[in-house]
């Protein structure tokens, strides 16, 4: 089938200035004999538009340029349309993908585009919220909430946001509830990922798989804060299995598990942030798994 291929630009997403890519994008695509046309993505996420032009002009690829926040609002809005999507990443984090090994640099990553081939990649819901990568509740998404407000982005900012809301930040209260059993838990912060990025090369799930059909849930529990960072350090480096998890609550600072779907009951009302993007938060949380949601040109 012959390619047609729709760009689809942030204009304010991530640090890097996006002429010089449009160049690129428009100079390469052209060199490969691709249609192709490029638009910039719009404020408020509807792409019901989108839609119906991938139907009615049998459209094959959607680029995103952009982050994490773009990816997830398109991929939300073209489900069950038969298109694969590729990313050039300029966005802030670009978890999804770094998680699925897509090249940092709009070049290769372009390339990639040309060359590579579409794999299934699962996303997530939480109560009536898509999620393409990685949501949390508690610290990370009052740091995602801050970053969202500041005029300069990037990596810098989420450092210096993430420092000052460690040194304010207390635990909440917490039931996990699963298949088989529920438990209480004091945490910082829950993450469920569908990758193993927080992004900015932050892994936080290390053996999460964009097509396992399984979320990954890491549980940061209370303690000294002065532990906290090294919790974490472990977490990054290694982790353990749902079958230790009863073992591991009163002695381990960070409890995780893998699972295709739990409820959390978020007691303290702690702030909820989907693919970095703050949200409305609420008492409960009925998290499930989408597995092969959408086709992602990757390795």
């Amino acid at each position: 089938m012959e390619r047609k291929i729709v760009y689809l630009v942030n204009p304010i997403s991530g640090t890097a200035k996006k002429e010089g890519i449009k160049k690129l994008v428009e100079r390469e695509t052209s060199a490969q004999g691709i249609s192709y046309e490029m638009t910039d993505t719009n404020a408020t996420g509807n792409y019901d538009w989108l839609r119906d032009k991938v139907l009615a002009e049998k459209i094959t690829d959607i680029v995103i340029i952009g982050g994490d926040g773009t990816v997830n609002q398109v991929t939300r809005s073209l489900r069950n349309v038969p298109v694969q999507f590729g990313i050039i990443p300029v966005g802030s984090g670009n978890g999804l993908a770094l998680a699925a090994g897509i090249p940092s640099k709009p070049q290769q990553a372009l390339a990639l585009i040309f060359a590579g081939k579409a794999a299934p990649v699962d996303a997530f819901m939480v109560n009536n919220e898509y999620s393409c990568m990685l949501s949390g509740i508690g610290f990370d998404a009052q740091v995602a909430y801050d970053f969202s407000t500041k005029a300069t982005r990037g990596l810098f900012t989420y450092a210096q946001q993430s420092i000052l809301h460690y040194f304010k930040a207390h635990p909440y209260q917490f039931e996990i509830v699963l298949d088989n059993f529920s438990f209480f838990a004091e945490a910082f912060f829950i993450s469920i990922a569908n990758s193993n990025q927080f992004g900015n090369h932050f892994t936080i799930a290390p053996q999460a798989s964009l097509h396992d059909g399984l979320l990954d849930i890491v549980i940061a529990q209370k303690m000294n804060k002065a532990k906290l960072p090294f919790a974490i350090l472990r977490q990054i480096r290694g982790n353990n299995k749902l079958q230790q998890l009863v073992d591991d609550m009163g002695k381990k600072n960070i409890l995780y598990f893998q699972t295709p779907a739990l409820t959390i009951r978020n007691l303290k009302l702690a702030p909820l942030h989907i693919d970095g993007e703050p949200r409305e938060t609420a008492e409960e949380f009925n998290i499930r798994l989408l597995k092969d949601y959408f086709q992602l040109i990757q390795p």
